[in-house]
């Protein structure tokens, strides 16, 4: 039976929608048809006004046919022959449509596995921006019953497709025998863009049990086949699902409500922080307890571009400057429905909360609202084409500071936007990046459980206004941390009352000292040489790889920040004789 469900709320029970007014000279049929231009005639004969029926909405049957009339449309190629019907005027997409997108033809190399080198980490599952990998804990017997039914030609394949490891394997089997789980890895073609950020964040960890390889004619297929088998087996047994690891978090079918089909860039940085925070808000809090409102940048380009939606769960699309007074509204009714336990967050780049929504995101912090917000600071206004934001590190060549003789990139320090943050009364914050995976997992666990407003600002990584390649995401947000461009932090007011009690700088490397000093090299790792690996910064350094004066006032402004969270935090060593 299909429900019928109001489109807005109101505080009045008895509330009834206003007559219809219908301005127009064509015939007025129902439903559907009142809103949809006639063949042949003129473009004046459009419906004006809105009738009863733009207010409620058979969800089930309105699904059912975006799914199957717009997307296959789109899917097709025939998107163009689309009525401007009801359904575009109420700007309404289904949730998780996105998982009905193909990118299988936009890129030349997948990724293979080789179950023999891995261990069940759980990095290149987490690490994809694309939920284009995915891992699942079976039992052998179970395996091998769905392994039979597969067509003999590709079972032996499939079955190399599941590792022994130590974690899901070895470990379980000691404490009871016949315990012990498979553990596989498989690759959906359909969301894989081919950023290789997989390969890469496990050459790093040194297991390299994936690789890329070229795409041939019968590659697709065999994915395809690959994925139905591994999508058709039983979810993995919760006790395989550690509290004590958070990256074990994706292997719950409840965490992935990002369902991929976004039209990101490969590798991109944002779209992996918004796959682990996802992950993260669903295994806590359930798929009916999670809204978002989302100022306008990449991340609703990319994230609503019609007809797709990587989203499962409630969305809505604010203007660029105002989405945090957009989520007070919201909050305020829910909290009014006696929602007081759903999770409201917002979130936007750092134009949207550093600059245009800078007064919007401080009115909200200091409302003392349930409301949490995820910051994606790519340091640069990456939708409308790389221009400087507040949050641009000095010295960095963009669109409105570029490098030349006169300016040498921006010359204004960076705002940091956690230091702020922090300044406001019983706000719990958190600075980190997908990179740091714990430290992440754990910032936005610690948020969602926070009784107030909480703030997560996220260094992503932005390849194309960086300068970077595909598959660096990760590496360039350790090397952001690593240097002190960007420092792990988490300032929690529950812990005391004092920021020395509250400001936690763990997870940075060398905590009590100006420089983390490399084993390898025996040299220290400052923001120069962070800035040596991205594009962003190449014009700063001469024929000798000597640095700019205006890069070295970079440093010593980063080394500053550092030095002052370290004060605040109390952990700063005393100075050397």
């Amino acid at each position: 039976m299909s429900t019928i469900s109001p489109l807005f709320l109101i505080d009045e029970d008895d509330f009834t929608a206003p007559p219809p007014k219908i301005h127009s000279r064509a015939g007025m049929a129902e439903g559907l048809g009142t809103l949809i231009k006639e063949a042949g005639a003129s473009k004046e004969t459009h419906a004006v006004g809105i009738e009863n029926t733009i207010f409620e909405i058979d969800l089930e049957g309105y699904v059912e046919d975006f799914n199957e009339r717009v997307i296959g449309a789109y899917n097709a190629g025939a998107d163009d022959d689309l009525p401007a019907d009801i359904g575009v005027a109420r700007s309404l997409v289904p949730a998780g449509t996105g998982v009905l997108r193909d990118f299988s033809y936009i890129a030349p190399q997948i990724p293979a596995y080789d179950q023999a080198k891995c261990v069940g980490c759980m990095t290149c599952v987490t690490e994809c921006p694309d939920t284009a990998i995915l891992g699942k804990v079976v039992m052998p017997d179970v395996l091998e019953l769905a392994l039979a039914e597969t067509p003999e030609a590709e079972r032996a394949w499939l079955a190399e497709q599941w590792a022994t490891t130590t974690k899901f394997y070895s470990v379980p089997e000691k404490k009871a025998p016949g315990s012990g789980g498979k553990f596989g890895i498989f690759i959906d073609p359909t969301k894989c863009k081919g950023c290789a950020e997989c390969v890469q964040v496990c050459a790093d960890l040194g297991y390299n049990a994936l690789r890329m390889i070229e795409k041939e004619e019968e590659t697709i297929p065999r994915y395809r086949n690959a994925f139905e088998f591994f999508r058709k087996l039983p979810p993995t047994p919760e006790r395989f699902i550690s509290d004590r690891v958070l990256v074990d978090m994706m292997l719950a079918d409840r965490s992935l409500l990002y369902v991929g089909g976004a039209g990101s860039c490969a590798g991109c940085g944002e779209a992996t922080a918004l796959r682990m925070w996802m992950a993260a808000t669903a295994f806590v809090a359930g798929r009916e307890n999670i809204g978002i409102v989302n100022s306008t940048g990449c991340s609703t380009v990319y994230a609503s571009t019609y007809p797709y939606n990587p989203w499962a769960v409630s969305w809505t699309n604010s203007l660029f400057e105002n989405g945090p007074t957009d989520a007070m509204g919201v909050r305020a009714r829910w909290d009014q429905m006696g929602w007081e336990d759903k999770k409201l967050w917002v979130i936007g780049g750092d134009g949207a909360m550093l600059d245009i929504g800078f007064a919007s995101l401080s009115r909200m912090l200091a409302s003392g609202m349930n409301i949490k917000v995820l910051v994606l600071d790519t340091q640069v206004y990456s939708n409308t084409g790389g221009q400087s934001s507040t949050g641009t590190f000095q010295g960095q060549g963009t669109k409105m500071s570029p490098f030349g003789k006169a300016e040498m990139g921006k010359s204004e320090a960076r705002k940091e936007i956690a230091n702020i943050a922090m300044m406001h009364p019983n706000v719990y914050v958190a600075q980190t990046t997908a990179a740091h995976m714990n430290h992440f997992y754990r910032a936005v666990l610690d948020a969602n459980a926070y009784p107030g407003p909480a703030l997560i600002s996220v260094y992503t990584t932005c390849q194309p206004e960086h300068g970077v390649g595909d598959h660096e995401a990760s590496q360039r947000a350790r090397a952001a941390v690593d240097s002190r461009a960007f420092p792990l932090l988490i300032y929690d007011p529950r812990k005391g009352d004092t920021f020395r009690e509250r400001l936690d700088l763990k997870g940075n490397p060398a905590v009590q000292e100006d420089w983390y000093v490399n084993p390898k090299t025996k040299e220290p790792f400052t923001f120069i040489d962070f800035a040596r690996g991205e594009g962003r910064f190449a014009r700063h350094f001469d024929a000798a790889g000597n640095p700019s004066p205006m890069l070295l006032s970079a440093q010593a402004e980063r080394l500053a920040n550092w030095r002052l969270l370290q004060d605040l935090a109390g952990v700063r060593a005393p100075a050397k004789a």
